[in-house]
């Protein structure tokens, strides 16, 4: 069995992953979505919690072993980003949304020197908006990013455009096409059920109005 898929088994197994077609979930954007995913619930889990520390250090040794520094976005991605860090024995900073509103005004935690050669770590990414906020934060502040690895991605075509406009590559350890491989092993979707995972998936933003 591949990682992206047992992964994607182990974040159903604790419900991290939660698939729901017939009564879809809505996210903060508006839209609808009948995937649920919430990677914070890893981190109650010490086993998978290993398991995300494990690979995601792998995954940045092996795709950018010239990386520097490793930064969390803020907040679900810090945890993880520290746990990889911890391991490869890197610095460690996190990327705020925005400028703290007290104190420095910092929206960089940590200490950053220009030119060092930055990996991002994220917990999820949809759209790839708000993540690559952070890579825009990072390299005004005179950062090489090298790239970006996180635990999940929906593989939205949009998503896919925007790290093509930045030129960044993106790393996961799962994937949605996995997620589906595990459903349909599991027999936990219908065909009826895959079709519609399968069409929500090219518009997201569009599905189910």
């Amino acid at each position: 069995m591949s990682t992206a898929k047992e992964f994607a088994g182990k974040l159903l197994q604790i419900k991290a992953l939660q698939i729901s077609p017939e009564k879809p979930y809505t996210w903060a954007s508006g839209w609808f979505s009948p995937v649920y995913c919430d990677n914070r619930k890893v981190l109650s889990f010490p086993y998978v919690r290993d398991f995300v520390k494990s690979e995601l250090a792998n995954l940045i040794l092996e795709k950018f072993p010239d990386a520097e520094v490793i930064a969390g976005v803020a907040t679900a991605g810090i945890a993880h980003g520290v746990m990889a860090a911890d391991l490869l024995k890197l610095p460690f900073i996190y990327v705020r949304s925005k400028p703290k509103e007290h104190g420095m005004g910092n929206q960089i935690e940590g200490v950053l020197e220009k030119g060092q050669k930055v990996v991002v770590v994220e917990d999820l990414v949809s759209t790839g908006k708000s993540s690559l906020q952070v890579v825009d934060v990072l390299r005004e502040q005179g950062a090489e990013v090298l790239g970006m690895c996180a635990l999940f991605t929906y593989g939205f075509p949009v998503a896919d455009e925007a790290f093509q406009k930045y030129g960044l590559p993106l790393h996961t350890i799962s994937n949605y096409s996995a997620l589906m491989e595990v459903c349909e092993d599991q027999k936990l979707i219908s065909a009826d059920q895959k079709d519609t995972l399968a069409q929500w998936r090219i518009d997201p933003g569009n599905w189910n109005k």
